[in-house]
């Protein structure tokens, strides 16, 4: 047995927040817009992310799928690998050693209705559900084993025609014994040219039993459209409180397509 697994098992629980409530929108962000694809439109999300723990490297390679299946709902899946590179001490001999493990990540499913296009503030109003499906391997600490459910409130208001500001909070039920996770966080972006915008959020996670420190992180990044439909991204960041990695950065690209005039 490894010292330390335990531990690396709670960053693993707290991470599923991230996947689960962003249902596969938004990318480089964490957080989410109330924004969701319209019917007859489809998006696919690819990229690659990398999280540097104390004594661990992780890599994922997410892949999603979003379409509109009705006016004002989305409907989302996503999947992907993961490769990994942790020092681990040995309890027998105390010596440590370089583990590397792969495997395929989990299977998230999600869905989002915008209930209010426009409330009197302006702000157009969203609830995005979803469900964790642990088809990761635990037996390699790739994974927690349990399903977990989110629900996140969306809030987002457009400043102008260049600015746009983005609230969520959501409710995550984590399966097993680890806690239930608070989490909330808001960004902003900033459209700087034609083809280029700049991207940026602040976002917390609690657990709700044991007394845990609530950990905090920070993203920034920019999203370039080359074309009609297709935009590429990039972002990095680090934690300013907690126990959240020491630095996070992913690259990715989004395309959009579908079968309406848009």
């Amino acid at each position: 047995m490894w010292v330390g697994i335990q531990k690396f098992k709670q960053w693993v629980a707290m991470g599923v927040v991230i996947v689960a409530g962003s249902a596969w929108a938004g990318r480089p962000l964490a957080i989410d817009d109330a924004d969701p694809v319209e019917p007859g439109r489809f998006e696919v999300e690819a990229g690659v992310a990398y999280k540097q723990y104390p004594g661990c490297k992780h890599w994922d390679y997410p892949v999603g799928l979003a379409a509109g299946l009705a006016p004002g709902v989305e409907g989302s899946v996503g999947f992907g690998g993961q490769f990994e590179e942790r020092t681990e001490t040995l309890e027998e001999s105390g010596l440590t050693q370089c583990a590397r493990t792969h495997g395929l990540g989990d299977l998230t499913l999600g869905a989002k209705w915008q209930a209010i296009k426009e409330c009197p503030l302006g702000a157009r109003h969203a609830l995005a559900l979803s469900l964790k499906l642990p088809t990761a391997d635990n037996e390699q600490d790739l994974g927690s084993g349990e399903p977990d459910n989110d629900i996140t409130w969306i809030v987002s208001r457009s400043i102008a025609d260049q600015a746009g500001v983005h609230f969520n909070v959501g409710y995550s039920w984590i399966g097993g014994p680890d806690a239930d996770i608070l989490h909330y966080g808001v960004a902003v972006d900033y459209q700087l040219v034609a083809m280029v915008q700049w991207v940026g959020e602040v976002f917390s996670e609690k657990e709700l039993v044991g007394g845990e420190n609530a950990i905090t992180q920070y993203k920034t990044g920019l999203r370039w459209t080359p074309a009609d439909g297709v935009t590429l991204d990039v972002a990095a960041g680090s934690k300013i409180s907690g126990e959240a990695p020491d630095f996070m950065g992913t690259v990715g690209l989004t395309w959009a397509f579908g079968f309406n005039s848009k």
